[in-house]
């Protein structure tokens, strides 16, 4: 539906014409009118390096760069984050292969996103001096609110005449979302409007926001005339929106698609005033159609054999289908949620546990029959987290599936998979009422007890909104915590084959369409 609504858009583009940056004033004396041909380009949210059902990939998005750079004489390619982590490379080398990888495209500006932070401030601040790319993040800055070294706030890109303010705008919440330890991070609007005002006031002519945020926030950023054009990151969809003063594109995950925007910019000097016209034309690059750059390629191979060589070893068979797609793991019980949430609860021996949906990462369907490997895994579990165990009271429980369910209407990567609970829950309901009844190994939630729970250290830290179990007392952590990945790992070896099922544990009730 995203990529009719943008087909649709281009038709409306197409029949609309130009759009200005103020208003057309009565005819006047017009001085060396000029127009520039820009092209605008967009890739966001890349963890994979090898292609997925003949889409995307590093070398197919190299390919599609580099043919950009070479047909058109003026461009701008940009990166709105989310590409150290999480991957299963990124799991050994924290980023360094899709660094490499991505310097081996013609990439002009990255902005940090979220995971760019997973594995700590430390390895985000090597990896960043390693990007041939410039790095931009007006939002952010250091632990005592210093500017950062070889990150900038912005910068103006001359193309001809005319002058493009480019301003990055890392993700602001990526304190709850990942692991920035003490960097700090401003909001994304008022940034945005200080930064381009300094621009416009420097000579900017257009502005371009370059942000690492989700669609509420894309909204804002679009409506408030800040920008003329916003390359955004985050949402992992096709996305398209256009109302002849500001544009809005993003451009999915995993290279699938690489968005395009052409600009045709003409200046004017009207008694001794600069005037700015603009006309956008939007292009959706399919990589399924693009032939894949052999040198990138045969890098991405080298990083495959060294991966494959470790880890392609069967470990068990599942005898039942295995979804990890967003859609499953971000909307309801899933089964694959059930197979790794019963392997913490057996080997930390807890009453129940709670992990988040947003912690698969694989994307995939496992046919009954598949003989799944340690890659299959760590694919799904990236982050390499450890399981901690939690003692937690039934309100502070109560309260975190509150949390869990918050926003789960939109498919969010906090939505609940459990094991040793059920529950029931309304998404039509005010948010913190949503939990309708929760039982625990078969008896009904009581406030006053007190629970052992299993979760990953992201969540016991109050990551993903899980607020209420930063709070609760840690009887296992960081010193004698296992990976959770090598938990399932040696479930699955144990048991040899596993036949997870749909059990009702999570029952969710939503508002029904109309008709």
């Amino acid at each position: 539906m995203r990529l009719l609504r943008a087909l649709l858009f281009l038709c409306i583009v197409a029949a609309a014409g130009a759009c200005a940056s103020q208003a057309t004033p009565p005819a006047q004396t017009v001085v060396s009118p000029e127009e520039t041909q820009i092209t605008l380009v967009l890739t966001s949210d890349v963890y994979k390096m090898e292609p997925e059902n003949g889409r995307g990939g590093m070398a197919r998005i190299a390919a599609a760069l580099k043919t950009e750079k070479a047909l058109h004489p003026n461009v701008l390619i940009a990166h709105a984050g989310d590409t150290i982590s999480p991957s299963l490379m990124s799991g050994f080398d924290k980023g360094v292969h899709i660094i490499d990888l991505f310097n081996m495209t013609p990439l002009d500006v990255f902005v940090p996103g979220n995971h760019e932070f997973d594995f700590g401030p430390d390895v985000f601040l090597k990896r960043m001096g390693e990007t041939k790319a410039t790095v931009l993040a007006a939002n952010l800055r250091g632990e005592a609110g210093q500017p950062i070294a070889g990150i900038a706030d912005s910068k103006i890109f001359a193309f001809g005449p005319v002058k493009l303010g480019v301003i990055g705008l890392t993700a602001d919440d990526s304190a709850t979302s990942s692991k920035p330890g003490k960097l700090q991070f401003a909001g994304s609007l008022t940034t945005a409007e200080r930064e381009a005002a300094r621009l416009r006031k420097a000579g900017a002519d257009l502005i371009v926001l370059v942000p690492h945020s989700g669609r509420a926030l894309d909204q804002e950023l679009y409506s408030s005339g800040i920008a003329e054009v916003i390359l955004s990151g985050h949402d992992h969809d096709l996305y398209m929106n256009f109302n002849e003063k500001a544009a809005l594109v993003e451009a999915g995950e995993d290279g699938m698609v690489v968005v395009a925007v052409d600009l045709t910019v003409r200046v004017e000097e009207r008694d001794g005033k600069r005037r700015v016209r603009w006309w956008p034309r939007f292009r959706f690059i399919d990589t399924a159609d693009v032939t894949p750059d052999a040198t990138v390629g045969a890098r991405v191979a080298t990083y495959a054999k060294t991966l494959d060589a470790a880890l392609g070893q069967p470990i068990g068979t599942t005898e039942t289908e295995l979804d990890s797609r967003n859609a499953t793991v971000r909307g309801g019980e899933a089964v694959i949620g059930n197979l790794f949430a019963d392997a913490m609860r057996e080997a930390t021996k807890s009453d129940a546990v709670l992990i988040n949906g947003g912690g698969f990462r694989g994307g995939k369907v496992y046919p009954a029959g598949t003989q799944l490997t340690r890659k299959d895994v760590l694919t799904e579990l990236p982050f390499l987290n450890k399981a901690y165990v939690l003692e937690v009271s039934g309100t502070q429980l109560k309260e975190a599936l509150e949390q869990g369910f918050a926003t789960a209407e939109n498919e969010v990567g906090r939505f609940p998979q459990v094991s040793g609970m059920k529950i029931k829950a309304d998404v039509t309901r005010a948010v913190g009422q949503r939990v309708v009844s929760v039982t625990v190994s078969g008896a009904a939630l009581n406030p006053r007890a007190n629970y052992r729970l299993a979760t990953n250290d992201y969540l016991a830290g109050g990551g993903d909104g899980y607020a209420a179990l930063k709070s609760a007392k840690v009887l296992s952590g960081e010193a004698d915590a296992a990976l959770v990945a090598n938990v399932v790992i040696d479930y699955i070896r144990a048991k040899g084959k596993v036949a997870p099922a749909l059990e009702g544990r999570i029952i969710v009730g939503r508002a029904r369409p109309p008709g």
